[in-house]
């Protein structure tokens, strides 16, 4: 094929014939069994809710954030480091609706969860603050055992995803069980004394 006459070939052409082939995205490279992409906000929801006394890292990123694909490699290699560490991935610009309800605003973005403690350090940051990813993961990272039931979101974030008619997520927040009155000896004691 002569040269001058293909690069007048538009590239979306070329991809369409397979002359370009679509390269693997940035955000699936050096992807570790431990990390997973989320694709709902259910999917989150449930992923948390099912880790147990696992620490849980949800990465929000958008595939046109510079700091966001600087950082990934490094992402990768902690996922690798710690592989009893779950690591989902938000894609901001397909979850936009559900980043809204959880307040992410600020890319890069990071949450960290654990079991019954439910989320225990949230914050933004890039390559040059990268100590501040390698402190939460060091900090939350060695094992412990929860006393109760795995939380997940909190009661005002599952609210809110339930809230944001954009999202497939139904929410039925729990009955609030009225607690007796704490029952005193003296009382007791006094009832009985004639």
């Amino acid at each position: 094929m002569n040269k001058t006459r293909f690069s007048q070939v538009p590239i979306k052409a070329q991809m369409q014939t397979g002359v370009i082939s679509r390269g693997q995205k940035w955000w699936e490279k050096g992807l570790q069994p431990n990390m997973k992409e989320v694709t709902s906000a259910q999917e989150l929801v449930d992923s948390l809710l099912n880790s147990g006394d696992k620490l849980v890292v949800v990465d929000f990123f958008s595939p046109g954030c510079g700091g966001c694909k600087a950082l990934h490699p490094k992402i990768c290699q902690f996922a690798e480091m710690n592989p009893d560490v779950q690591f989902l991935q938000v894609n901001y610009e397909e979850h936009k609706s559900m980043c809204y309800s959880l307040n992410v605003h600020v890319l890069p973005f990071f949450r960290f969860y654990r079991g019954a403690q439910g989320r225990v350090c949230s914050f933004s940051c890039t390559n040059a603050t990268i100590k501040k990813f390698k402190d939460a993961l060091a900090k939350h990272t060695p094992d412990r055992c929860s006393l109760g039931p795995t939380k997940g979101l909190e009661e005002k974030e599952l609210l809110a995803l339930s809230a944001n008619k954009d999202l497939l997520f139904h929410y039925a927040p729990k009955p609030v069980q009225p607690t007796p009155a704490p029952v005193h000896e003296e009382t007791l004691v006094a009832k009985q004394v004639p």
